[in-house]
């Protein structure tokens, strides 16, 4: 039991449903790292394996939480309110104290 940091008289102290719940935790660690390996390889070989312009599969994927639609709601109503009595100089603000230009239209011809 040294890979759990158990001396002997620890573990003898164990009950078999202990010992039980730990080799299953054990269990449980080496599949994971397993899939985990076996997930990084196959992400590998297909990223390597893949066309020219192809984009890069990312082995990890980020979860994005669901958002409260009461908070969204209220959030947009805030801001239609503030449009309506500043404008949308909020915007280019936003842009301009990131240091960012603002996108231009798509399709060439800009309205004048």
């Amino acid at each position: 039991m040294v890979n759990f940091g158990y001396s002997k008289s620890d573990y003898e102290i164990l009950t078999p449903c202990e010992k039980a719940f730990i080799y299953k935790a054990w269990e449980n660690k080496v599949v994971s790292d397993s899939t985990v390996l076996r997930d990084a390889v196959l992400n590998a070989i297909s990223n390597s394996l893949r066309k020219k312009n192809k984009r890069f599969i990312r082995l990890w994927k980020k979860k994005q939480k669901k958002a409260n639609k009461d908070v969204v709601k209220e959030n947009l109503h805030v801001i239609e309110e503030a449009e309506k009595k500043e404008g949308k100089r909020w915007v280019g603000l936003i842009y301009q104290t990131n240091g960012l230009t603002p996108p231009g239209r798509k399709g060439g011809r800009k309205r004048v």
